[in-house]
């Protein structure tokens, strides 16, 4: 079941990334634009997109931060991907990674915040065992679980 979610997320995800269109700043509201701006004014690589009724922003804070983010029409951030240092992770998420992934090391962190749900993606990595792509939640949850 979850190889059927996960392959289906691949799928509408191509699909969504073959739909967005790239755009120039100037064909940006100005709502979503200054709420942009105001929100992240040291943002830099900022590029544009439309995607489906969403605008979408890639760009970067400093020299490894990266962001995603999605607004819609009118303004709100609906979505916010970013990648994050360990450090950053929840004491719950921390946990979690050290009750069941003891002995891995995390690779490619991110935080997702999607409609005020915070959810936290990674890779966990080990010599001799298997290695994992994981979601979980900030109670410590883990909501998917995929062999890598």
């Amino acid at each position: 079941m979850k190889k059927q979610i996960l392959i289906l997320s691949t799928a509408l995800t191509i699909n969504l990334s073959i739909q967005a269109q790239d755009i120039p700043q100037s064909q940006v509201p100005s709502i979503i634009l200054n709420q942009f701006n105001k929100q992240f004014p040291k943002a830099t690589d900022v590029e544009w997109e439309m995607d489906s009724n969403f605008y979408n922003v890639d760009f970067e804070i400093g020299w490894s931060t990266d962001h995603e983010i999605w607004y819609n029409a009118e303004g709100k951030m609906v979505k916010h991907k970013e990648d994050i240092s360990k450090s950053e992770l929840p004491k719950a998420v921390n946990n979690r990674i050290q009750a069941d992934f003891s002995g891995y090391s995390i690779d490619d962190l991110e935080r997702i915040t999607d409609n005020g749900k915070v959810i936290y993606k990674m890779e966990l990595n080990a010599l001799t065992q298997t290695d994992w792509d994981i979601v979980i939640d900030s109670e410590g949850k883990v909501i998917s679980k995929i062999a890598d």
